[in-house]
């Protein structure tokens, strides 16, 4: 049974549906809508080229909005490109990938699917099919490839983003890497795809599978792309080889560490594409955003036991590096009214001789919340539970964990 009720789901975290027709009323988007609110199930494919062992979150958004089409109804079809992935996408490179063997890419497969079973339906019947492109790739003689070859000119594929720079930087271009884009449309044609999803910089191959099947007899798919997601240090794209990502395979503290230091500026952006989670969900402060999304991020991939555990090391490790989580005293709130000012939790709970050394403390910058410094005199606390099982520290020897 498809969901036809509710399209927020399509329009979340999506940068682009195209084509584009110039009829508001009769847009290939409102098309789109009528598709998915229809009883025919769409194919919607995308391609993922195992071409490291690692998948990260930036990776994740595709993935993300696939799942929302098999949670509407619709079939997922996933390529796994191991035919593709010995060429590599020449997309966003300065200069020719390394070509993989076919046992590399075979390990990484596997990896990238023990990786996704967080996120994809791998269990309901007629949601999910893998295929993998060397089923029709490795079927092609040279007829059928100088075929392929015939439906694009040099210039259309100078004119690709990545080879238009290489080009003009004297830089090779191998015409290896022309094929790419003509078999990752082919595979559109190969799996019948309706829609196929990518990043903002797949719109070109996405574009020529559009091409393909209109040159096979198929109605040519719909584009749907998704953002690029930057990295942790808020500047460049999240990539492996630039250090600025998170792997789904990493462990929860490694998760959890890295992500409740992301800026404050992509906070917004986290959760719109890598959670569920609604404005009216999330704290106003963006210190406890940090950690309202990592604890949200890692509970997807490790679960919520493991991803609370992670919070409690990070901040056991950030008290100090020897004090063990089990080694902090408590204090009970129960007898304190809320609202509250901190300074006077800092006297009743005797960490300060006065409400006004508490103060003094606090603007002296002793004062630490869950290992973030508290720097406002008059910080107050409306709810008990704003401050349950957060550990208070004055200086560097005097903590305590505060509970109900």
């Amino acid at each position: 049974m498809l969901n036809s009720l509710n399209l927020d789901w399509l329009h979340r975290g999506t940068s682009d549906i195209f084509p584009h027709r110039r009829d508001s009323e009769n847009t290939d988007e409102n098309i789109l809508k009528r598709l998915t609110q229809s009883n025919c199930p769409l194919r919607v494919k995308l391609g993922i080229d195992p071409t490291a062992a690692d998948i990260h979150l930036g990776h994740s958004i595709a993935f993300r909005k696939l799942r929302s089409f098999q949670d509407a109804g619709h079939t997922a079809v996933l390529i796994i490109g191991d035919f593709t992935a010995q060429i590599g996408d020449p997309t966003g490179k300065s200069a020719v990938r390394s070509q993989l063997s076919a046992a590399q890419v075979k390990q990484n497969a596997q990896d990238y699917l023990a990786q996704l079973r967080p996120i994809l339906d791998f269990d309901t019947p007629g949601r999910l099919e893998i295929r993998y492109n060397s089923e029709w790739l490795t079927a092609l003689d040279l007829r059928q490839i100088l075929n392929l070859l015939s439906r694009m000119t040099v210039g259309q594929m100078l004119a690709k983003e990545g080879f238009a720079l290489r080009y003009q930087q004297e830089n090779p271009i191998y015409l290896h890497e022309f094929l790419y884009p003509l078999m990752q449309g082919y595979d559109s044609v190969a799996v019948e795809a309706d829609v196929e999803l990518g990043g903002t910089d797949q719109k070109f191959n996405i574009a020529v599978g559009r091409d393909l099947q209109r040159y096979f007899g198929q109605s040519p798919q719909f584009g749907l792309l998704v953002p690029i997601l930057l990295g942790t240090d808020g500047v460049q794209k999240m990539s492996k080889s630039l250090g600025n990502y998170v792997g789904l395979g990493e462990d929860a503290l490694g998760m959890y560490s890295k992500l409740e230091k992301i800026p404050d500026a992509l906070l917004a952006n986290y959760f719109e594409l890598l959670t569920d989670l609604q404005p009216a969900d999330l704290s106003s402060n963006p210190r406890e955003q940090q950690k309202q999304l990592a604890l949200e991020i890692v509970s997807q991939y490790r679960g919520k036991e493991a991803a609370l555990k992670a919070q409690e090391t990070a901040i056991a490790q950030v008290l100090a590096g020897e004090i063990a989580t089990d080694g902090v005293p408590s204090y009970s709130l129960k007898e304190v009214k809320f609202p509250a000012k901190l300074f006077y939790i800092l006297n009743v709970s005797g960490l300060c001789k006065s409400s006004g050394e508490g103060k003094r403390q606090i603007k002296g910058g002793a004062v630490r919340l869950d290992g973030d410094r508290v720097l406002d005199p008059d910080l107050t606390f409306h709810t008990l539970e704003e401050l349950e099982g957060k550990v208070l520290r004055l200086g560097k020897k005097k903590f305590i964990r505060l509970v109900t």
